[in-house]
């Protein structure tokens, strides 16, 4: 819940309001159930009993959408008045299920659809609502964050255009290199953490997991995961190990170049659990050759926790080495969209986000410090306790 002594002493910038575009409404129905709970409870605990207008609300949702011509071009429309308002507009660039028809063919949306929708809502909005922000859980283009040669610099581009529409804040999860901030240096830019929805959904997936230096490691499967995994291993007291990779820059697949081999950097992983803790899978071919090289170590069992899981290869390999017994299980969080088939497989569970995101919003709107709700070290430590 949001820091509800935080919030009692401070006033809301605006009235909240919350634009779900297409591909992210179950996720901000969640929010929005959780706000609807948080506020209530706030308007309760006020001794003086005030209730600005528009604070306690039965619901923050607005009605918003972006309609088709024929032709594929589209507009974006919101359907009430947000004048005034505190707007957040919600968006998973990475949800392919959601379709439109171009010429009688049916398309599936790309990021860059997705994309074009929020800023075509950016500008239905602009001008009227008294604040915009936009929550990006997998930032768009986040993978293109940097450059070399003659290449483009996807991130720090639509940040730059975003800015320069109006929007205030940007909030995302897990950024690949949240570095790319420094393309706004007078934007607001938030990333957060899951560390604690992943110990959660471990401890309540896997009940005899022990978190102590002689039972467990933590493993980043390059150097990019680094400081995820040492800030993961310091919080449990355990040690941590590193894979790099070794790639052969002479050829491109994919558009990347193909790794070699992952050489590991680290102690004795025999008979320990491993956690591989990254902000992503995509295709999940480095995940699963990590997972396979822990267990050829004599790691006893395998998890993997990821923000983001895109699985864009399909989700054959994941069954093949769960059945080989290589992973025993991968968390990854409701953030962005996951398929039924996913959601039914032995081998997964999922990390909630929605109180999460509720709690960032609220301190948001309250414009107060997000300090408090970023540094989620309390929240693990209690957890530890409860179940060491």
């Amino acid at each position: 819940m949001a820091n509800l002594d935080l919030l009692e002493n401070s006033i809301p910038v605006a009235p909240l309001k919350i634009a779900a575009l297409k591909g992210c409404t179950e996720m901000a129905n969640t929010v929005n159930n959780y706000l609807v709970e948080f506020r209530k409870e706030l308007v309760k605990r006020q001794a003086n009993g005030v209730n600005w207008s528009g604070y306690a609300e039965d619901s923050y949702l607005i009605d918003c959408e972006c309609p088709r011509f024929g032709s594929g071009e589209a507009k974006g429309k919101i359907n009430e008045s947000i004048r005034g308002v505190d707007l957040f507009i919600l968006v998973d660039v990475c949800n392919y299920s959601i379709t439109y028809k171009v010429c009688g063919y049916e398309n599936h949306m790309s990021p860059d659809d997705h994309y074009q929708d929020l800023k075509r809502v950016i500008a239905a909005a602009t001008g009227k609502a008294h604040r915009i922000n936009v929550i990006m859980p997998f930032l768009y283009e986040g993978r293109q964050h940097k450059r070399s040669k003659r290449e483009s610099l996807d991130c720090a581009l639509a940040l730059e255009e975003l800015m320069n529409m109006g929007v205030s804040n940007i909030i995302t999860f897990d950024a690949h290199d949240p570095r790319v901030m420094n393309a706004i240096p007078l934007g607001g830019f938030d990333n957060f953490m899951p560390t604690y929805q992943f110990l959660k959904a471990l401890i309540s997936s896997v009940p005899d997991l022990k978190l102590d230096n002689d039972h467990l490691m933590i493993i980043s499967p390059d150097e990019g995961a680094m400081s995820r995994a040492v800030y993961f291993s310091n919080i449990l007291g355990v040690d941590m190990g590193m894979f790099y990779k070794r790639r052969d820059y002479s050829t491109i697949v994919n558009g990347k170049n193909p790794i070699v081999a992952h050489e590991f950097l680290g102690d004795s992983i025999h008979g320990k659990d491993a956690i591989i803790i990254d902000d992503m899978i995509s295709s999940g071919e480095s995940m699963l050759d990590v997972a396979k090289q822990m267990k050829e170590r004599g790691a006893n069992r395998v998890f993997v926790c990821t923000t983001c899981g895109l699985f864009t290869d399909g989700l054959e390999k994941f069954d093949e080495y769960y059945q080989k017994g290589y992973i025993n299980k991968v968390i990854t969080t409701d953030l962005t969209y996951r398929t039924p088939e996913l959601l039914s497989k032995p081998w997964y569970e999922a990390a909630e986000m929605g109180k999460y995101m509720a709690s960032i919003i609220d301190t948001l709107n309250h414009d107060v410090s997000v300090e408090k709700v970023r540094s989620t070290t309390e929240k693990i430590t209690k957890l530890l306790a409860k179940h060491r």
